[in-house]
C-alpha cells in the first residue's frame, strides 16, 4: 500500500516537472513553470519518505528514489540562482560613494482591495522616487491622488479591467506615453525619467495579462509584450540607462523570463541575493517572484526587499539603484537560436519592435 502511494506521487511529480519542457504556450502547461520551489519541497518530501518507508529490496524502489532525486536538481537547478548560493549578477553598490541614486516602487494594488491609505503610509514611509501602481481603476486614482503633491508627475490610466496603471514621479517624466502594445485593453507605460540635468533614465512599465483560464488561455500575449520589449532596448542597453519594471505575471526563473534576459541584456539584481516572492501575500505557501524590476550595467544595486501586505493579493516591491556603471556585469547570454524564437513568438501576434516607445529619441 504505501509502495503504491509513494508510487504514484512520484508519477505525479514526474509529471509536473517534465511537462513544461513541451513549449506549448496553453496556460495549463505554462502555469507550471511558476511553482518550482514547492516543487522542490514536494520532491524532498518524497525522498524522506520514501528513505523511512522502502526497504530498497528491488529495482522499482530504488528507481523511484533516483527519479525524485533527479526531479528534485532539476528544480533546484531553476531556481539556485535566486539565492546566495549562486554568483551575484548586480554588484552591490559602494554607499559611501557620491553617485546619482533612484528609488522604485512596484505596487499591485488589486483592484477590489480598498485599504488605500496602508500603501499611501508605505510610500510616505519608504519614500520611492518612482512608484508603478497596477490594477489601479479611478476608485484608486482618486485615492492616490492626494500624493500629487510629493509625485507631480504622473502617467494615468485608470480602467476597470484588473490592467488599469498609474505612474507617479517625485522626478520629471520626460516623452511619457501610455500604449496597448499586445493587447487592446492592456497598457504599458514608458518615460525618460529624468534623475538630473546630466542624466535621464529610458523607463518601461509593464503589466502583461497572464495565462489562465480565466485571463488568456494562452502565455503568448504575455510572452510577446516582455518579448517586444526585450528586442527594443537591445541595441541601447550598453549606452542608455534603462530599467523595466512592474507585474510581469510570470516568475524570475520561467523560460521566457531568461530569454527576455538574454535578448535585453538587462541585468536582475535577485540573481545571487534572494527570491523576492511578491505573489501571494495571503498564502504562505504559495508564493513565487512575480515583480520584477531589471536593469542595464549602467547600475549597482543599494537594496532591495519585499515591503508589508497592505490587502492586494501582491506584496510590494522596493528597489533602490544607484547610478555607477559597471561594464563588466553582465546578464545571461543569447545566441542564435534564442533570436530565432524570440523573433517567431513576436510574429505570432504581427507586433512591430518600432511599436516601442523609445522615449530617449525623441
Amino acid at each position: 500500500m504505501k509502495e503504491g502511494i509513494l508510487l504514484a506521487a512520484t508519477g505525479l511529480l514526474v509529471v509536473l516537472t517534465f511537462l513544461p519542457l513541451w513549449k506549448n504556450p496553453v496556460w495549463w502547461v505554462r502555469g507550471l513553470d511558476f511553482p518550482r520551489l514547492q516543487l522542490c519541497v514536494l520532491a524532498s518530501a518524497l525522498l524522506l519518505g520514501q528513505g523511512l518507508l522502502l526497504s530498497y529490496s528491488n529495482a522499482l524502489q530504488i528507481l523511484v528514489t533516483v527519479v525524485s532525486m533527479i526531479c528534485l536538481s532539476y528544480h533546484a537547478w531553476w531556481i539556485i540562482p535566486y539565492t546566495r548560493l549562486w554568483r551575484r549578477e548586480v554588484k552591490s553598490a559602494d554607499l559611501n560613494a557620491d553617485k546619482p541614486r533612484i528609488r522604485v516602487m512596484a505596487a499591485n494594488v488589486l483592484t477590489p482591495n480598498r485599504q488605500a491609505d496602508k500603501l499611501k503610509a508605505l510610500v510616505r514611509q519608504h519614500k520611492p522616487d518612482v512608484l508603478v501602481t497596477l490594477e489601479t481603476d479611478q476608485w484608486w486614482e482618486d485615492q492616490l491622488s492626494e500624493l500629487t503633491s510629493d509625485y507631480p508627475h504622473t502617467i494615468r490610466r485608470p480602467l476597470d479591467n484588473l490592467y488599469g496603471m498609474h505612474v507617479w514621479s517625485r522626478l520629471e517624466l520626460e516623452n511619457a506615453e501610455t500604449s496597448f502594445l499586445v493587447e487592446d485593453d492592456v497598457p504599458s507605460m514608458h518615460a525618460n525619467v529624468r534623475l538630473n540635468d546630466q542624466l535621464a533614465i529610458r523607463m518601461h512599465f509593464l503589466h502583461p495579462a497572464p495565462p489562465s483560464p480565466t485571463e488568456n488561455d494562452e502565455s503568448t500575449e504575455r510572452d510577446v509584450e516582455l518579448l517586444v520589449v526585450a528586442k527594443s532596448v537591445q541595441d541601447d542597453h550598453e549606452n542608455t540607462p534603462v530599467i523595466v519594471t512592474g507585474d510581469l505575471n510570470d516568475v524570475a526563473w520561467s523560460a521566457n523570463t531568461r530569454l527576455f534576459r538574454k535578448i535585453s541584456g538587462l541585468l536582475d539584481p535577485r540573481v545571487g541575493r534572494c527570491m523576492v516572492n511578491s505573489f501571494h501575500a495571503q498564502h504562505w505557501f504559495l508564493r513565487w517572484p512575480l515583480d520584477h524590476l531589471f536593469h542595464s550595467h549602467h547600475f549597482q544595486l543599494v537594496s532591495i526587499q519585499r515591503l508589508p501586505e497592505f490587502g492586494s493579493d501582491h506584496f510590494p516591491v522596493l528597489v533602490e539603484l544607484q547610478y555607477d556603471p559597471a561594464p563588466e556585469q553582465e546578464s545571461l547570454s543569447g545566441d542564435e537560436d534564442d533570436e530565432r524564437e524570440a523573433a517567431e513568438k513576436i510574429g505570432k501576434e504581427g507586433v512591430r519592435v518600432s511599436d516601442v516607445p523609445e522615449p530617449e529619441k525623441h
